[in-house]
């Protein structure tokens, strides 16, 4: 049985793709969570995560003796382990489509990512009018996002970027927790595109999950000082 091991699901969005992935598509997995403690050297976390794989970071794939870091490298991972499962686009122009967004979001998106860390339980319409206003590099990111869906958007026969749900719709999964959480705007086509991403199954077994953690960490909050 392949386990996934993850932090918090209100606030580790890398965990959340590989998991929302999983679930979506039916592959059946453990979930083992490791409770951010701190990221310090000595941490818990950061001892149990570092005998699993040398960055000592979630979220980790364990499939037998085999470990899988980072959350493209198990998507990959998982898209040739289950090839019926068609996990990336069939079509080979959306598949090829499909990997240069998600490496956009993999490595890019740091101003959105700083200013709006993920927090599924927090309600920060007001902090994200506030940020919106002073930061034009978080305007800018979500303009971006903006041009990487709509065109996909507009072109799709089915609810997801790529027609069906993909890698590609796990990995902006967190990015629409974030304008979720925050009330970022975004036009009508985008938004209603996040709402689906919210409303998948998939994510909303990852909200109920966060929702009852009830384990408030302020460092993952700058702007809250209690739940």
């Amino acid at each position: 049985m392949l386990k996934l091991h993850i932090g918090n699901k209100n606030y580790s969005s890398w965990s959340m793709r590989p998991w929302v992935l999983m679930r979506q598509s039916g592959i059946h997995f453990d979930e083992v969570k490791v409770r951010f403690d701190s990221f310090a050297a000595d941490s818990q976390f950061k001892k149990q995560m570092l005998s699993l794989s040398p960055v000592g970071k979630v979220p980790v794939l364990v499939d037998g003796d085999l470990a899988i870091w980072d959350s493209l490298a198990i998507s990959e991972y998982l898209a040739e382990r289950y090839p019926e499962k068609h996990l990336w686009p069939q079509h080979a122009a959306h598949r090829a489509r499909a990997r240069s967004l998600v490496a956009e979001m993999h490595s890019g998106f740091g101003a959105l990512r700083s200013i709006c860390p993920m927090n599924i339980e927090a309600s920060l319409d007001k902090v994200g009018a506030q940020l919106w206003e002073r930061h034009p590099e978080l305007r800018a990111d979500v303009r971006k996002l903006e041009a990487l869906w709509l065109p996909q958007l507009q072109a799709a026969h089915g609810p997801m970027l790529f027609d069906q749900f993909s890698i590609a719709d796990a990995f902006f999964a967190p990015a629409c927790m974030r304008i979720n959480s925050y009330g970022l705007p975004t036009s009508t086509l985008v938004t209603a595109y996040v709402q689906r991403i919210c409303l998948l199954p998939s994510t909303q077994e990852w909200v109920q999950g966060a929702l009852a953690e009830n384990d408030f960490l302020p460092s993952q909050e700058p702007y809250r000082t209690q739940r």
